[in-house]
Formats: C-alpha cells, sequence, structure tokens
C-alpha cells in the first residue's frame, strides 16, 4: 500500500507549527472556562473567558476602556523615549571609557536592582500627582535598563574586531563609531525591549497609586473597588496585550536592523 501523503519539503517547517503559539492561549481559556463551570472558582470573582473577552473587545471597540488604553500607551511611550534618548548614547559613552563606567557602576547597579515602586513617595515628593510624576518614574526605571544594556556592549565588544580595526590603522574616533557602536546594538536592543516593558509596568503601578483620574491601572483599581470583576479582568487582558505587543514590535525591529546578529 503506497503512502499517498504529501510529503513535507525539507527545511520548510509545517503547516501546524505556526498553530504552536495558539495552543497554550487556547489550554488556558479552556481550563479558565471549565474552572469556572465547575464552580471552583466563584464566577462573582472570576467571570467566564467568553464574557470577559466581549467586554473586552467591546471596551477597546470605542467604549471608556478604550481611552484608559490610549492613556496609558501614551505614558509608556513617553517614558520609554525619555529612557532611549538618554540612556543609549549615554550608555555608549560610558561603555567606550571602561574606567568612567567602573565609577559609577555601582550606582547604576544599585538603583536598577531597587525596585521603582520604592521609589514612589520621593518621586511624588518632587513632581507631586501629576502625569509628570508618572511618566518621570518609568522613565527613570527604563532609563537605567537601558544604560546598562548599552554599556555592557560597548564594553563586551567582540575584541577580534576591535583589535584588526587597530592593525588597519584606524583611530579611536572610527574603531568607536564603526566598531564598537554597532557591536552594542545587540545589546541595546535587548535593554530597549526590556525597558519598554518595565516602562509599562511602572506606568500601570502608577497609574494604580498615584491620584490618577484615568488609564488602565486605574480602571483595574476602579473596577476591582466596586466588584466589577468583568471589566477588571478585561482592563488586565489589554494591559497584557499591550505588552505583548510592544514585545512583538521590537524584536521585529531588531531582527530587521541587528539582522547580522550571531554571525
Amino acid at each position: 500500500m503506497s503512502n499517498t501523503s504529501a510529503p513535507v519539503a525539507p527545511g520548510k517547517p509545517s503547516p501546524w507549527l505556526r498553530l504552536l503559539p495558539v495552543i497554550g492561549p487556547l489550554v488556558l481559556f479552556v481550563i479558565w472556562d471549565l474552572v469556572v463551570r465547575a464552580g471552583w472558582i466563584k464566577a462573582i470573582l472570576l467571570p467566564p473567558p467568553g464574557a470577559t473577552l466581549v467586554a473586552m473587545v467591546n471596551g477597546l471597540a470605542g467604549g471608556a476602556l478604550l481611552t484608559d488604553f490610549a492613556v496609558t500607551v501614551w505614558r509608556t511611550v513617553q517614558a520609554f523615549v525619555i529612557a532611549a534618548v538618554i540612556g543609549v548614547p549615554l550608555g555608549v559613552l560610558l561603555g567606550s571609557n571602561e574606567r568612567a563606567y567602573r565609577s559609577v557602576e555601582f550606582l547604576i547597579d544599585f538603583f536598577r536592582s531597587t525596585p521603582s515602586s520604592a521609589l514612589i513617595p520621593l518621586f511624588l515628593l518632587i513632581f507631586g500627582v501629576s502625569d509628570v510624576n508618572k511618566v518621570a518614574i518609568a522613565a527613570f526605571g527604563a532609563l537605567l535598563i537601558v544604560l546598562f544594556n548599552s554599556a555592557y556592549g560597548v564594553l563586551n565588544a567582540r575584541k577580534q574586531r576591535v583589535m584588526a580595526a587597530r592593525v588597519m590603522g584606524a583611530s579611536n574616533w572610527r574603531i568607536f563609531k564603526d566598531v564598537l557602536i554597532w557591536e552594542s546594538l545587540q545589546p541595546t536592543f535587548v535593554g530597549l525591549r526590556s525597558a519598554v516593558s518595565m516602562a509599562l509596568v511602572i506606568v500601570i503601578v502608577a497609574e494604580m497609586f498615584i491620584g490618577s483620574e484615568n488609564g488602565l491601572g486605574h480602571r483595574i483599581i476602579d473596577a476591582q473597588q466596586v466588584l466589577n470583576v468583568r471589566e477588571m479582568y478585561a482592563a488586565i487582558l489589554s494591559a497584557g496585550a499591550l505588552g505583548y505587543a510592544l514585545n512583538v514590535v521590537f524584536i521585529v525591529i531588531e531582527k530587521r536592523i541587528v539582522h547580522w546578529s550571531g554571525r
């Protein structure tokens, strides 16, 4: 008996592999639905996944959730841009001078290891209860990540390429411009990707606890206080979708710009 199934071309991924990323979410929603149907968790505390998704789609289609979503996105973008504009060039400069980097290494590692939420009272004293406060503390947390990764990339540039450039008579400026900066791009993008996620987390936490009138964090805490669980979970899912989308965008950009990575 002959096998009539069409063989998969060597090197060509099976169409089923494209469905793998969907399996995890489907399993999660099935378990979620079974838990609610079985009554292990009361529906007043955990609504069915279908109802939550409907609430999220309706809210993002033009409801109040869309306004809060847009506000959180704008604050996150502002914080990230500030962190990137300051952190990348400063990190590259510090990384190109190891003595300068070692002199501030403790401060960078100390504040990078300190939870940004612990600094909220300090930023409240400096900026007061305002949008500036939320953006500033998110930018500070993201800045440290960008700064560390950019400096690390320059400090750990492949020595062979630096030595090859010196052998060919390149000046220190040419080595910095044509070797070190390009060598630092991969860890810099890793830092940028981590920084945008950190900025989003800090913005949402700040919206929860720093006198905010809008934003996803405000919507989550406000819905929780009045036991509007559908709206609460819809806002949580929206925040998760936003974080995932930002991460995917940076992965795509990184693959296009740092296409030589690993070569």
